[in-house]
């Protein structure tokens, strides 16, 4: 068997030991005869694999009582709505434009009240975070709102905005778990989990029990009030279950490896050996001001479209997988989530090394 480097910023790299762990359970989950992928989501067996799930994610991120712990569906485009349908009392919400899926979050406010852009980097391509040091807020704005961690562009909140005592909304799907954090500044903390935690189609809602409430918009689906969910426990409908199980068993393989200090430290050595050879390369560059860096998502260009395009195709036939930049910004991003071993960027950087003295004066 042949593991190729993934580099996809989702769905993206597991840790082998949990895909083999899953492997080894496909045909018989622990001696009850089936897969958890065929078993009712209201039998014993599921509820033990999301009770211990969540009670791992708990002691992980060091989730407060008084904060619900979600697992639904719709990834972080649901909750483009579901925000705004639940928090948006007076109508009002202000959001800081740091990338795509920020935007498009503030777009999708804009259809069910007043959406203020209170801070934006687009005059810059995204490639730095605003200061949010002393916003601008409205007094009656519902919510202050940010995407944590730019995946596209590759910038991270290294300091949240001061919200003026406006509860904080945070999309960090792709720094999900990747640094400790401190749930109580945050309102709601969501995101989907095919990054950092697991496969695709699960995310996950961590929410102040005080934003809960039955006082969502006169139109909001029954499915898309939070209340619902946090009543049934995240088993209002069938969930995503064995993408739950494949959660769970991350929250393990996170634990065993000393918690997110650990997994912090880590990234940080990561990420440091692939930004210092970016940072002194003739050929390649970074693409986001030093200070706002990424840890997981690094994106980087040699300047020429053709010889991007030769490096991506190139390292394809050498083993690394999905360097692509995204579509909207062309060039390449390796995305290094906590299951990306340290090899492999090791490997990568060696690569690049490489390619940069048969093509620097190409």
């Amino acid at each position: 068997m042949k593991r190729v480097y993934n580099f996809s910023a989702g769905p993206a790299v597991l840790p082998e030991e949990v895909l083999k762990e899953a492997a080894e359970e496909m045909l018989d989950y622990r001696g009850c005869g089936m897969s958890v992928m065929e078993m009712s989501h209201r039998s014993k067996v599921f509820e033990t694999i999301i009770q211990e799930a969540e009670a791992d994610l708990r002691e992980l991120m060091n989730i407060p009582d008084n904060y619900k712990v979600l697992f639904l569906q719709g990834g972080a485009h649901q909750q483009f709505a579901m925000v705004p349908m639940n928090l948006m009392k007076n109508k009002k919400a202000a959001y800081i434009v740091t990338g795509q899926w920020a935007k498009k979050a503030f777009n999708e406010a804009k259809i069910y009240g007043e959406a203020i852009k209170v801070a934006s980097s687009e005059d810059k391509t995204f490639s730095y975070i605003p200061d949010c040091s002393d916003l601008d807020i409205p007094e009656d704005a519902d919510y202050v709102y940010i995407c944590e961690n730019n995946t596209i562009y590759g910038t991270k909140f290294k300091t949240l905005p001061n919200t003026k005592g406006h509860t904080l909304v945070a999309d960090v799907s792709s720094c999900f778990l990747s640094e400790p954090v401190d749930v109580t500044k945050y309102g709601i903390i969501y995101g989907g989990v095919q990054k950092n935690v697991g496969p695709a189609g699960v995310v996950i809602v961590i929410i102040r029990e005080d934003l809960i409430t039955e006082d969502t918009l006169p139109y909001t689906p029954t499915m898309l009030k939070y209340k619902t969910h946090a009543d049934a426990n995240s088993l209002y409908n069938t969930p995503p279950a064995y993408g739950i199980y494949i959660c769970g068993k991350v929250f393990k393989w996170l634990k065993k490896r000393g918690g997110l200090a650990a997994m912090k430290e880590y990234n940080e050595k990561k990420a440091k050996i692939l930004y210092d050879f970016l940072d002194q390369s003739k050929l390649f560059r970074g693409t986001v001001v030093k200070e706002d860096r990424s840890l997981m998502n690094v994106p980087f260009v040699t300047g020429n479209e053709e010889l991007d395009a030769k490096f991506i195709k190139e390292a394809k036939e050498a083993g690394f997988e999905n360097l692509k930049g995204h579509r909207s910004v062309g060039g390449m991003r390796a995305s290094i989530y906590n299951a990306m071993p340290i090899e492999g960027v090791e490997k990568l950087v060696e690569f690049m090394k490489d390619f940069e003295s048969k093509n620097l004066n190409a």
